[in-house]
């Protein structure tokens, strides 16, 4: 009998911690929440939840108290009950405790949330430096889209990036300055929530530019307190932000409009006189459970002059000084309107469609004078781009999980189209902004994009197997309006892009992968159509070896070796509506990055990146890759909380690189410190902002250019730059109501 008694009480423990209960995470608006990690302390079992905060855990029953913890939220102790269990967490403060590394793809976006509230951007240019690695240069008077460098590339102004906001593509296809341009000034910074970014060709939803990678950047959906903020500072700059709450109690609803003005007239000589507006309203409505429609609508606009690039030789000579101008009848003005609809919906507990929508209209007249008086020694060599577009696109996605006794299997299946629409895209020769001499180049873009992609997860126990395959369809037309007769060149393209990952997760403090894909940039539509040698959509192939450690409750490194072989570099110019040649590069690197919560004041972050870059088809010492960084490193110390007081202090380091392919010209590289200091009162802020806090004389971008002044008989190929702000002081107050 003894014997019976003691197999049945086995029977039964058995039983208890065989039970699998079930629930969702969510917070107090009713969304779920993604990558909350559960964890039953007496049976050390554990789970997550997924993208829709559904959560299984085994070994539970009811009755046990479950450890709930999510990046942002305060941590709860939860009583199981029995049936479904729905968990609220309410806000709390982001810590690096409370980031459990997960079975995901892009698992380093977690920190990307810690990075933007213990050091906010305080300008649009600084989003985009919020990715590690991702290093911009402003030489146009700020008006103008950011020259961007990741993993050894020159990105000029976004070839080889992909930006989203909200699920709208930034870049510009075909565009009249320059491929995939990306201009960012549209997006208001105190309303950024959080930046999605992956490094690599990896991705099997992400297409067009996405080689080096890819950056989408999410706004708020709600506003905790409306707050009005004014800025003033050096170099008569004038800044005000307002962000307006306009349902404050309502249970299902949230809504808020948010605007922006800034004025300067920057550090040079020839004041910018520079201007930006921005406006945007958001609404959202939580239909139910995982279920929400959100709808924004945004317009920007901006003017500016320019000083233009400064010939190196001139400064040397005391002709003009760092912040002087040979031409200061540059500048521009541009505008973008955007509306942005998207549907989160559950059809049953394992499956939900996104679907995203855009439209957006987009102006650009960009006055630019690279050359001087090389091409033409009377009236110089100044050029205007234009152009008018309208975008519009859609995408739809359907994500199914299935779970079986000893593998996890869940999809995303996607389709969806872009369009572009140019009008009038122009290259004109130009004098003093108003005397077209020449027309370069006159006509409108048709640009369609077709696409679909099977994204599948495989989970094994501590591996995820990651397949993925995307296709591409291309529609190019062109109407060249300087052609005498009417003909409307078109061709059309296809690409395939498969995609193979590997994630083991040897526990939620360690996490080993490989990637590996294929992706691609597509080329100007007015190289395309010309019939030439060129790729259409030239094939990057990466690869990725890595590790994401915490080795304690504070500290995260990530570390991770890569190649990329890249089939061909842009051959079309914006600026002389040319076809230059180009050819195969390949690039490899090393990044390393840390995270390390010090205490409950103080957070410290840097990121390391090299880069060895080189073109397969030239000979040795004429194969550098021209601006192309071989090590960059950003980071910096920041703390909250001390007294009412916050802020910090960061740097950012670009090594020497070579200008041209024989390194006979050397861009400069240089180390900047940024500082900020802020003191909190109940409904008040103070803050001060310091760019360059130690005045280091820096270039912010360079070229290798040949160009020639009115009074030379030879031109001469050298640096040109654009200096980096100086010692750069303002302050701002905010109010919250």
């Amino acid at each position: 009998m003894k014997y019976i008694y003691t197999v049945l009480a086995v029977f039964i423990g058995f039983c208890v911690f065989s039970q699998t209960q079930k629930g969702i995470i969510i917070d107090e608006y009713g969304n779920a929440i993604t990558n909350a990690f559960i964890i039953n302390p007496v049976s050390e079992s554990h789970s997550h939840t997924d993208d829709s905060g559904e959560y299984i855990i085994e070994k539970t029953n009811i009755g046990d108290v479950l450890r709930v913890t999510a990046l942002g939220f305060k941590i709860k102790n939860y009583t199981v009950i029995e049936g479904d269990n729905k968990i609220i967490l309410s806000d709390g403060v982001l810590k690096l405790n409370d980031v459990v590394i997960q079975h995901k793809l892009s698992a380093m976006n977690l920190i990307s949330k810690i990075d933007l509230q213990t050091s906010p951007v305080n300008t649009s240019q600084e989003i985009l430096q919020k990715v590690p690695g991702l290093f911009i240069g402003q030489h146009a008077g700020g008006g103008k889209s950011e020259q961007m460098f990741l993993r050894g590339f020159d990105i000029d102004h976004g070839t080889d990036v992909a930006i989203s906001v909200d699920g709208m593509p930034v870049n510009m296809v075909s565009h009249a300055h320059g491929q995939g341009y990306a201009d960012l000034h549209f997006v208001i910074p105190e309303i950024v929530d959080k930046i999605d970014y992956g490094k690599g060709t990896y991705y099997a939803n992400k297409g067009d530019f996405a080689t080096a990678g890819y950056v989408g950047f999410l706004t708020k959906e709600k506003l905790d307190k409306s707050s009005i903020s004014v800025e003033a500072g050096q170099f008569n700059l004038k800044r005000t932000v307002g962000l307006f709450n306009l349902l404050n109690n309502a249970k299902n609803q949230r809504a808020y409009i948010a605007t922006e003005y800034f004025l300067t007239d920057g550090p040079f000589e020839s004041p910018q006189n520079f201007n930006r507006f921005n406006l945007q309203g958001k609404y959202t409505y939580l239909i139910g459970l995982n279920s929400k429609f959100s709808i924004s609508a945004s317009h920007f606009s901006s003017k500016w002059d320019a000083s233009g690039q400064v010939p190196q030789r001139l400064v040397d000579a005391g002709v003009i000084s760092r912040f002087g101008a040979v031409d200061d009848t540059e500048g521009g003005n541009t505008s973008r309107s955007n509306v942005i609809a998207s549907l989160v919906k559950p059809i049953d507990k394992n499956t939900f469609v996104k679907v995203n929508t855009f439209l957006s209209k987009y102006a650009l007249e960009l006055y630019s004078n690279f050359t001087f008086f090389l091409k033409d020694p009377i009236n110089g060599d100044q050029i205007r781009q234009k152009e008018n577009r309208v975008l519009y696109g859609l995408n739809a996605e359907i994500n199914k999980k299935v779970k079986k006794n000893i593998w996890d299997f869940k999809y995303n299946f996607g389709v969806g189209f872009r369009a572009d629409a140019t009008k009038d895209s122009e290259l004109s020769h130009t004098l003093n902004r108003r005397t077209t001499l020449e027309r370069i180049k006159l006509g409108d873009i048709d640009e369609s994009n077709l696409y679909t992609y099977l994204n599948s997860e495989f989970v094994f126990g501590k591996w995820m197997i990651n397949p993925g395959l995307r296709f591409d369809y291309f529609k190019f037309n062109y109407l060249d309006k300087l052609n005498n007769t009417y003909t409307n060149q078109s061709e059309t393209k296809v690409k395939l892009s498969p995609k193979l990952n590997f994630i083991y997760s040897h526990n939620n403090n360690l996490q080993f992968f490989v990637k590996s894909g294929m992706g691609f940039h597509s080329n100007d539509t007015r190289v395309v159509v010309d019939n030439n040698l060129y790729k259409t959509l030239p094939t990057a192939i990466g690869t990725d070896v890595g590790t994401i450690w915490k080795p304690s409750h504070n500290l995260i490194i990530n570390s991770a070796l890569w190649y990329l072989f890249l089939e061909q570099e842009f051959v079309y110019s914006g600026d002389g509506g040319t076809i230059e040649p180009s050819g195969r590069t390949k690039r490899m690197g090393a990044d390393f990055g840390i995270r390390y919560h010090l205490n409950e004041l103080f957070y410290i972050y840097s990121d390391a990146n090299y880069t060895f870059a080189r073109s397969m088809d030239e000979p040795k010492g004429q194969d550098y890759v021209p601006l192309s960084p071989d090590f960059t490193s950003s980071g910096g110390i920041s703390f909250q909380n001390w007294h009412r007081f916050s802020g910090g202090i960061r740097y950012r380091y670009i090594k020497n690189r070579p200008a041209n392919e024989d390194n006979s010209i050397v861009a400069k590289g240089y180390f900047v410190n940024d500082f900020n200091l802020n003191y909190d009162l109940k409904k008040f802020s103070i803050g001060i902002i310091i760019q360059n806090l130690f005045d280091t004389k820096w270039n912010e971008t360079q070229f290798a250019t040949e160009s020639r002044l009115k009074d030379e008989t030879n031109p001469v190929d050298e640096i040109h730059f654009t200096p980096g702000t100086p010692f750069f002081l303002r302050a701002k107050v905010t109010y919250r109501f």
